[in-house]
């Protein structure tokens, strides 16, 4: 459903919220090795997520990525679909016609409707603090 960016922005940023939950920060290897990602696709990804203040990048030796905990607790997995796929999942047709809506439906508009609307209410109860916590306590994984 998501692009292969998604997933791995959403992967990439659960990895990360767990580790600074723990004090750490991490590079690009070790997040792409986590998520079984290419280094410089990973790369990529979290340039995006620095540039729009959803994570921090630190240089130096004692350097590595960084997703605040206040921060964690803010942003959701919607956030990061709609930055890194647009809004097109949550508002386009279920079989991509340009023309679908309401008073011109296709034939799985209104079955489609519900599908988004789950979607939306999924993506927006979900905070990366509360993936990190799953994934910490063995209730999730992100392999």
């Amino acid at each position: 459903m998501f692009s292969k960016a998604c997933e791995y922005a959403i992967k990439a940023s659960i990895y990360i919220a767990r580790q600074s939950l723990q004090q750490k920060r991490v590079n690009v290897k070790e997040v792409s090795q986590s998520i079984d990602a290419p280094v410089a696709f990973t790369a990529k990804i979290l340039q995006v997520l620095c540039r729009e203040d959803i994570m921090q990048s630190v240089r130096g030796q004692q350097g590595g990525f960084v997703f605040e905990e206040y921060k964690q607790r803010e942003v959701k997995i919607f956030d990061i679909v709609r930055l890194i796929d647009g809004d097109g999942l949550f508002t386009q047709c279920g079989l991509g016609l340009q023309k679908c809506s309401a008073d011109n439906p296709c034939p799985v508009h209104d079955d489609f409707k519900i599908v988004r609307e789950k979607l939306i209410e999924m993506t927006q109860k979900h905070s990366f603090y509360d993936l990190a916590l799953k994934t910490e306590s063995g209730l999730a994984w992100l392999k």
